[in-house]
């Protein structure tokens, strides 16, 4: 039996940085998508099946902006979520508050998560967890470092360029063992230690040794009016409710539908290599703009096929730097609401993997897995098959990867047709 979490969520601060005149509310009560930003951060966790139990620590000022929170965040959620706690001056005591209240709860591990994080996905909490299940002291949520960076000498002005090799950007959740991070900030509070302003820091500074664990740059922190505004964009293609309305049977849609996609992307130097948005550790990985899931790529373009709506660079442009190192999923989670507008479903998924390497077989049904839950389908209409190339052609030389998708919709007939 799988071990059970909680998830703590860190929502006390003031975000001074997202003040407004027009509207003195913290960050994380800030409307996104027509609900407060701590409601879809409330929903996000609280959908996981191992996330079984829920603690928010807030300000003492703002109960009446959390009853608020409460009633948005969806009927099932709200019987995880355990009455609120209040934060303290830091971060840290914060964190050490909600540990406490969590204590007696019946539970393996704990995720720590940012308030201000809505766009955490099923993914980036299942490799957390997985990190955990494997027996990590701790397991972090986190992003390889894309971007050059550079160092300016503060006298001079000079820039120096810095090696990014093996550079990962931070991200929440944070997952430990409930037990054991309790025990260490109870170990930091009693050495005076409170200036600790990352759980993973202060679990090292315990002899913890943390893992990394896959993230996903979707799932940014909203700290400025620009991230607000670049959430706002991202919540379009991101499902931040649960339907309120069940979809229509596919017996009752009676316009059947095929659409065809593929794509392909070269290798460059990395760790893994993500299809169908399951990560597979490899020496390389592929190379694009987003996270270059040639599978969801194939598979997006098939299903944008398959109503007649463009194809993937006509919505995601890879010009547009909002895409960078985004994953795919959203991408696909978009065409779905397409389909979705029109009144169809998704019947079947019919995915070809062309590579010398790596080998699929091993992970043939992680990727299937991975699949049907993107797109939301029983597991028995998703096909996954890999082949070669038989040593023809880019991938027969291992540049790189090739995928072929044929998804099958089914609408509404309109009585015209």
């Amino acid at each position: 039996m799988a071990k059970s979490a909680a998830a703590l969520i860190v929502a006390a601060g003031r975000g001074t940085r997202l003040a407004d005149a027009t509207d003195d509310r913290p960050k994380q009560y800030k409307l996104l998508a027509n609900s407060p930003v701590l409601s879809h951060t409330l929903n996000a966790l609280g959908n996981h099946p191992r996330i079984t139990h829920i603690v928010t620590v807030i300000h003492p000022d703002d109960t009446d902006l959390y009853s608020e929170v409460f009633a948005e965040i969806e009927q099932p959620i709200q019987k995880k979520v355990g009455a609120a706690v209040f934060g303290g001056a830091t971060r840290q005591t914060s964190v050490f508050e909600g540990l406490k209240a969590l204590e007696s709860v019946p539970c393996d591990y704990v995720l720590i998560h940012d308030a201000a994080r809505p766009f955490v996905d099923t993914g980036t909490i299942d490799r957390v967890l997985e990190r955990l299940d494997q027996g990590a002291e701790g397991a972090l949520a986190a992003v390889p470092v894309a971007d050059t960076l550079k160092k300016a000498d503060q006298s001079s002005g000079n820039l120096e360029t810095i090696d990014r090799t093996g550079l990962w950007a931070a991200q929440t959740p944070q997952g430990f063992p409930l037990q054991s991070i309790l025990a260490a900030h109870m170990r930091a509070n009693e050495a005076g230690q409170t200036a600790f302003t990352d759980d993973t820091g202060l679990a090292e500074w315990n002899g913890m040794t943390i893992s990394l664990s896959e993230g996903d740059p979707a799932n940014f922190k909203i700290t400025t009016g620009a991230d607000l505004k670049r959430a706002e964009k991202q919540a379009t293609y991101f499902k931040m409710k649960a339907e309120t309305a069940a979809p229509r049977p596919l017996s009752e849609l009676a316009d059947v539908r095929v659409g065809i996609g593929y794509d392909v992307h070269a290798f460059e130097d990395g760790e893994a290599v993500i299809l169908g948005g399951f990560s597979i550790p490899h020496s390389k990985r592929l190379k694009g703009h987003s996270d270059a899931d040639v599978a969801l790529h194939a598979i997006t373009d098939a299903t944008l096929g398959a109503i007649g709506d463009g194809d993937i660079g006509q919505h995601f442009p890879p010009s547009d730097p909002e895409w960078k190192g985004a994953s795919s999923d959203q991408f696909q989670q978009h065409a779905i609401k397409r389909l979705a507008a029109l009144g169809g479903r998704i019947a079947h998924i019919d995915l070809t993997i062309v590579c010398e390497e790596p080998k699929i077989g091993p992970h043939r049904e992680e990727v299937r897995a991975s699949v049907a839950r993107i797109c939301e389908l029983p597991l028995s209409r998703v096909s996954v098959k890999a082949t070669t190339s038989e040593k023809l052609g880019f991938t027969g030389r291992k540049e790189g990867i090739a995928a072929l998708a044929s998804v099958t919709v089914r609408l509404p007939l309109k009585d015209d047709e």
